[in-house]
């Protein structure tokens, strides 16, 4: 194992001299030259003196603890990664670490597979934060300040193991700011599990996530590994997680606190090396006022908490968006990228976006499907009548659901009416509705028209 072409080096800090052997020669087996310190002030001379690529720190220290260790590298040492270990059960000293700036966290008694693990995972941080945000930039797309914002975040929570909940409005892109966290921190080789925690039924939910084995209930005619250990190494992305059930949320709770999951029909828990992140569109701080999501979850998995800004709140972004989506949708589509009138973009910038994105998308790939001449005007931009910028966050949801419902029915209408008056020659009806056949083979079967 090597940065660059030297040896990775590690400092380790703690006050009993039994486990600082034991590190010492844990991590000079994976070929780590090691320093040690006793107390908190010795490390931070050390720390000024040399250059290290991990720091290891116990909780407990003779002249203070750990968390002032981690504040002070943070401060003064950022970009050296710095994991804790705990107490064993002492979760809320971990989360605080994390919060502060921490890597990672490993409780005692210490578990050496999983510390290794863990040295393994924090030395793949020596890709540096400008490579990181560059690649932000090419997946999250505009250059509006709360853009900007959100891809410094993005790169900095991408070198923590800290779980991270991503919140904000359906159709903004939580999961693919979850996907470019995974695909830039040292997880990157590894599985990205995403979950829609909404689409399992409550009683498979367990089995689902946890898996199960052989006989433990009718139906389990074989072990199956289950969601959270498929995503060993890697990431568990959890969409919609305000729709867990209670009695799941207890049992990620464990999942997040032991790093360990335990199987349906098995007697013990089995080591889970994944890392956590969350997203919904909901208020989870209304939902724990409701009694509806479990308080102690809700600080677990919002260790770090991202926002994905609505697109009402950065206009300036959609002539970017719209370049690159038409390029998009036409090649979905099969046709010509058209070009897009100033009119029509005027059109785009006045209009609130209850859907955000994804809503835009849709619009567009109408557009594309009835321009003439390779060419959007205004009046291929169908908008729903009367929505304002200043939306309030209540109800957008079900505004978004409702505008494309409605313009998906006005379409099926117009096609199968083409279609009939065309005894079904779809070559004909096309005509009718000045489109292409290719055009309208896609519409037909994109709204299931049979």
């Amino acid at each position: 194992m090597v940065i660059g072409m030297r040896k990775p080096r590690a400092l380790v800090v703690d006050d009993e001299p039994d486990i600082r052997e034991l590190l010492a020669i844990t991590l000079g087996r994976m070929s780590i030259d090691v320093d040690t310190a006793g107390d908190h002030a010795t490390a931070e001379r050390m720390l000024e003196r040399e250059r290290y690529d991990l720091v290891l720190t116990d909780m407990r220290l003779p002249d203070g603890d750990g968390l002032d260790l981690v504040e002070w590298i943070q401060a003064h040492r950022p970009g050296v990664p710095v994991a804790v270990i705990t107490a064993h059960g002492n979760v809320e000293a971990a989360v605080r670490a994390l919060k502060l700036g921490a890597f990672d966290f490993i409780s005692k008694p210490l578990d050496l597979a999983a510390l290794r693990k863990l040295i393994t995972a924090t030395l793949k941080l020596g890709e540096s934060v400008e490579e990181t945000g560059r690649r932000a930039t090419l997946r999250l797309l505009g250059d509006s300040k709360p853009m900007q914002q959100l891809r410094q975040m993005v790169a900095k929570v991408a070198r923590s193991q800290a779980p991270v909940h991503i919140s904000g409005e359906s159709g903004t892109g939580k999961e693919l700011v979850a996907r470019l966290i995974h695909d830039s921190g040292p997880r990157a080789d590894g599985p990205f599990v995403p979950v829609n925690c909404g689409a399992i039924p409550s009683e498979l939910m367990e089995s689902e996530l946890f898996g199960h084995r052989k006989g433990s209930f009718t139906g389990a005619v074989a072990d199956k590994e289950g969601l959270i250990r498929s995503a060993e190494g890697g990431t568990l992305f959890l969409d919609e997680v305000a729709d867990l059930p209670l009695h799941m949320q207890v049992k990620l709770l464990r999942v997040i606190q032991e790093k360990a999951v335990r199987p349906v029909g098995e007697t013990r828990e089995v080591p889970a090396d994944v890392r956590i992140l969350s997203a919904t569109h909901r208020r989870l701080e209304e939902l724990v006022k409701a009694g509806k999501f479990r308080e102690d979850l809700y600080y677990r998995i919002n260790v770090i908490e991202l926002h994905v800004p609505a697109l009402r709140e950065r206009l300036d972004d959609v002539p970017q968006l719209v370049d690159t989506l038409l390029d998009r949708v036409s090649r979905q589509i099969g046709v010509p990228r058209p070009a897009i009138s100033d009119e029509a973009l005027d059109r785009l910038l006045s209009y609130s976006y209850p859907g955000n994105v994804r809503e835009l998308e849709n619009i567009l790939e109408r557009a594309v499907t009835l321009c003439s001449d390779d060419r959007i005007e205004p009046g291929d931009i169908q908008l729903k009548q009367g929505e304002s910028v200043d939306l309030p966050p209540a109800g957008e949801d079900a505004a978004a659901d409702g505008l494309e419902g409605q313009l998906e029915h006005i379409e099926r209408e117009a096609i199968v009416k083409a279609l009939e008056q065309s005894r079904y020659n779809k070559t004909r009806a096309a005509e009718l509705l000045g489109m292409t056949f290719r055009q309208l083979r896609y519409r037909v079967k994109k709204l299931g028209i049979e």
